[in-house]
């Protein structure tokens, strides 16, 4: 299956890569947890989403329509000097998706540094 992510936008940094890749692995944790059934990888032809080794991430059809929503809003934010999505001034998320996203954080951060991931925390916290 493959989906595209329609945008033209302008390379991501480092720190948006990074970030995005924690939501990816976050929400791949959820899932793997929470949702039984067929995981399936995500695909996209989005050159700026190649660094995120999507194929790596399986997760079932809700989580994938959450994470292509969520990189989505990402790759089109207007905003110069792009901040942590909890941080932002600007909340382009819809509220259903803002629920999503808070509950998957909180469940994979906590689950996962109990399992010993501590480098985790930063991110978690702030």
């Amino acid at each position: 299956m493959n989906d595209n992510l329609n945008s033209t936008t302008q390379p991501l940094t480092r720190k948006e890569i990074k970030d995005l890749k924690v939501l990816l692995q976050f929400t791949e944790v959820y899932c793997r947890v929470k949702h039984e059934g067929a995981k399936l990888s995500i695909t996209t032809t989005e050159p700026e989403l190649q660094a995120l080794s999507l194929k790596k991430h399986p997760v079932c059809k809700e989580c994938r329509e959450f994470l292509l929503y969520a990189m989505q809003r990402r790759l089109c934010c207007p905003l110069d000097d792009k901040p942590v999505c909890k941080h932002c001034p600007v909340h382009c998320y819809k509220p259903e998706y803002r629920q999503k996203v808070r509950e998957i954080m909180r469940f994979s951060g906590q689950y996962l540094i109990r399992r010993g991931r501590l480098d985790l925390l930063w991110h978690y916290f702030f």
